[in-house]
């Protein structure tokens, strides 16, 4: 399993509007392209003062699921032009890492 997880800033007048984008259009846009290994995103949000810090957590079954989102340059960040708009700075890059262990309830 790999995850993907990647960083992006907005000032605070943009807060809620991004994490509104993400949810209503470009989250539901992800899982509607049925990209084969793609399991869930989750997102996480934090004030840090002068701005936002948004971070996703994608989860994939393999890096081939992970080109399938992003494209053979996989690493690039995935981030539509409305998104751009809205964020001061964002990470170019996306990290990923293989899951060597995931505990649940």
């Amino acid at each position: 399993m790999i995850s993907r997880i990647w960083h992006g800033y907005t000032t605070h007048e943009n807060t809620d509007a991004y994490e509104s984008l993400l949810k209503s259009e470009i989250f539901i846009g992800i899982r509607g392209r049925n990209i084969p290994g793609f399991q869930e995103i989750q997102l996480f949000r934090r004030d840090l003062g002068k701005e936002t810090e948004f971070i996703t957590i994608m989860w994939f079954d393999s890096i081939e699921s992970v080109r399938a989102f992003a494209g053979e340059d996989y690493e690039a960040a995935v981030v539509p032009p409305k998104a751009r708009a809205l964020l001061a700075r964002f990470d170019e890059r996306s990290q990923h890492y293989e899951v060597r262990e995931r505990l649940q309830q």
